[in-house]
């Protein structure tokens, strides 16, 4: 059973979100080995300088580098990643766990991810040029995660 790790900046705080969370993950436990690793965001003031942000996001890598798993493919979650449609994240999932790969998916904070942690990537991947709440963001990653799983076995899920 292939193996999946989210590392996130940030905890769900709306009951709402949480129980998404939860029906994604007890409907993604049939298909792979999932775990969460909510990591704390680095406190920003009201309106941080470029500085203040940019060693907030490199203090959040070397905490993000800590936690990604060895010889795991790496896809970091960022606005300019590749947009693919779910047929060809389902496609990838699949040739990833056909080789023996496992995945870690990789969610920034609010300010995004340093450019080392994008860097040392397999993969940069966007799921939308539009902003998204974090929180929100994660319910809609492990949606297209459980999708591309349900396309993988010829679900009418999909459709």
């Amino acid at each position: 059973m292939i193996k999946l790790k989210i590392i996130t900046l940030g905890k769900l705080k709306e009951n709402y979100l949480k129980s998404a969370s939860a029906e994604y993950e007890k409907r993604l436990s049939r298909f792979c080995d999932l775990e969460i690793i909510e990591l704390q965001p680095v406190s920003l003031p009201e309106n941080p300088s470029a500085t203040q942000i940019d060693n907030a996001l490199k203090t959040e890598a070397e905490m993000i580098e800590k936690k990604i798993p060895k010889d795991f493919f790496v896809s970091a979650l960022c606005v300019e990643g590749k947009a693919i449609g779910s047929e060809e994240f389902a496609e990838r999932i699949s040739n990833l766990s056909a080789f023996g790969k496992n995945i870690c998916f990789i969610i920034g904070s609010s300010y995004g991810l340093s450019q080392s942690i994008k860097e040392k990537a397999d993969l940069r991947l966007s799921l939308s040029k539009m902003t998204f709440p974090h929180q929100l963001f994660r319910i809609m990653l492990l949606e297209q995660i459980y999708r591309c799983f349900m396309i993988n076995e010829g679900s009418t899920y999909h459709k």
